[in-house]
């Protein structure tokens, strides 16, 4: 506790506290808690892997409830059970200024996620929650798809590794019909099936909020989802790794890949996709205009669909990332992807370069608004980077 005093009094100006790996029982918990309900410029504090237990928290909740300054709180690896939850979550129904909660790795349960679920009906900062790990069924799940129709803020949530199955998923994809706020999901390595992926699928065809969706680890082969791709317009990243795909799967996607216009990080490792399946997202490649990135590490692609992989970066020069590790490729095609995946990153930089002089120049002309109507997504990217 001297340490953590000592810590407190050297940050009468900093805002960050960093208590990683420190040792910090339930007791020391509690007095950093007493400190925080006086402390009025700390708005990080990294509190991870230590043993603050269900008391620890009980006591940070209450500090909480009058603290106006933190906005990040990361409680990873803490033996966190239900109780501790429930006291964050009563606490969240009150705070006005936390913005950041870390809760993975610790044993919160459906039980704390239920408490959890009900906070988020109420609060009104909170846009980032991470939740991984904590043995998460579907009935805490179910509880926070409630949640998500009320919710405006959270923007952010972390469910990987936990136990959500296709009752859990299907109420979050009911969820995200009426939520106008999610657009990072992330659901890799749960117990998802194809009804699960049926039901994400429907939404994602009227869906326009969700830009990542990671389903990585599922058994999510339905084509389904795929297909919704063809209609999507708001999907930029989707990860289906090591969801036993397979060449259809990956035909499947590349003929929505000839019709999405959004997609730009396809995550596809360890799918059992082999050339079958590498000659038909070449092939979209040739005329494909979005991706940029394309994972295909650990699948059965030998020369053949490398090959064509090859012949297709001849043409395309937009893909910046192509990741072919630990295939069957015996020949040097790996050395010929990476010298045209370099020529394009570089003339991507170039690009960007001369958007940024002519939005330079349209500005001192008092005519930057111009290209929106010629152009709006290069308007919009440009916007971005200028």
């Amino acid at each position: 506790m001297d340490q953590i005093q000592q810590l407190l009094d050297k940050n009468t100006t900093n805002n960050i506290l960093i208590l990683e790996c420190r040792g910090i029982d339930c007791r020391t918990a509690q007095f950093l808690a007493e400190a925080l309900k006086i402390n009025a410029t700390l708005s990080t504090i990294y509190l991870q892997s230590n043993q603050i237990g269900d008391q620890g928290a009980q006591a940070l909740a209450e500090a909480l409830k009058i603290n106006t300054t933190l906005t990040f709180l990361h409680l990873g690896h803490n033996q966190i059970g239900h109780q501790g939850t429930q006291a964050l979550a009563e606490a969240l129904k009150i705070n006005t200024t936390l913005t950041w909660l870390f809760l993975g790795y610790n044993q919160i349960g459906n039980q704390g996620t239920q408490a959890l679920a009900e906070a988020l009906k109420m609060n009104t900062t909170l846009t980032t929650l991470y939740l991984h790990n904590n043995l998460i069924g579907d009935r805490g799940t179910q509880a926070l798809a409630e949640a998500l129709k009320m919710n405006t803020t959270l923007t952010t949530l972390y469910l990987h590794n936990n136990r959500i199955g296709n009752r859990g998923t299907q109420a979050l994809a009911e969820a995200l019909k009426i939520n106008t706020t999610l657009i990072t999901l992330d659901l890799e390595n749960n117990e998802i099936g194809g009804q699960g992926a049926q039901a994400l699928a429907e939404v994602l065809k009227i869906n326009t909020i969700l830009t990542t969706l990671n389903l990585g680890s599922n058994q999510i082969c339905d084509q389904a989802l795929f297909e919704a791709l063809k209609i999507n317009t708001a999907l930029t990243t989707l990860n289906v790794s090591g969801s036993q795909i397979g060449d259809q799967g990956a035909q499947a996607l590349a003929e929505a890949l000839k019709m999405n216009t959004t997609l730009t990080t396809l995550k596809l490792h360890t799918n059992q996709i082999g050339d079958q399946g590498a000659q038909a997202l070449a092939e979209t490649l040739k005329t494909n205009t979005i991706l940029t990135t394309l994972d295909l590490i650990w699948n059965e692609i030998s020369d053949i669909g490398a090959g064509a992989l090859v012949e297709t970066l001849k043409m395309n020069n937009t893909l910046t990332e192509l990741n072919l590790s630990n295939s069957v490729i015996k020949s040097n095609f790996k050395s010929t992807i990476d010298q045209k995946l370099q020529i394009n990153i570089i003339n991507k930089k170039r690009l960007c370069c001369l958007q940024i002089l002519c939005l330079e120049k349209l500005k001192q002309l008092g005519r930057i608004s111009e290209i929106k109507s010629l152009n709006p997504i290069i308007y919009d990217s440009c916007l971005m980077k200028y």
